[in-house]
């Protein structure tokens, strides 16, 4: 229907015109209450907020030499985070010469990702980054 007439009924309705699909050949409006429609909107907004699940990376750092005890310290962070659902970033940081045996911290993370492989999968394979080797492992999804 034409423009004026669309708006004259909006009008003697006591309600607005709304453009709903501004790109459609001709434009799509509707006689609606525009203050309900924005509220409602707001109101799904909000909940989808609230329902999302915020993914944090947290980090738990090694050492190329870590001791049997400190790696199962360390393990068990990681377990559990993520039991919590969080991304995990494990990364092995080289002092001084140690850089040149990359293949031991390299070894390190692979071993964390065989015993983890049941949590998680990973997302990233280890790679040398400056003096630190990284890797990250996602939480396989939940059933």
């Amino acid at each position: 229907m034409p423009f004026r007439d669309a708006l004259q009924r909006a009008q003697d309705l006591g309600l607005d015109l709304v453009n709903v699909a501004p790109a459609a050949k001709p434009p799509v409006c509707r006689i609606m209450d525009y203050g309900k429609f924005r509220y409602e909107q707001q109101k799904k907004e909000k909940e989808a907020r609230r329902n999302q699940k915020i993914v944090e990376i947290k980090e738990v750092r090694f050492s190329a030499n870590i001791d049997e005890h400190d790696y199962q310290v360390k393990l068990r962070n990681v377990v559990k985070f993520l039991k919590d659902q969080d991304k995990v970033k494990c990364s092995v940081r080289f002092r001084g010469r140690e850089i040149a045996h990359a293949n031991i911290g390299q070894r390190v993370l692979e071993r964390l990702a065989e015993e983890v492989g049941d949590l998680a999968v990973v997302e990233r394979k280890p790679k040398l980054e400056g003096r630190s080797m990284i890797m990250i492992l996602s939480p396989k999804e939940s059933k």
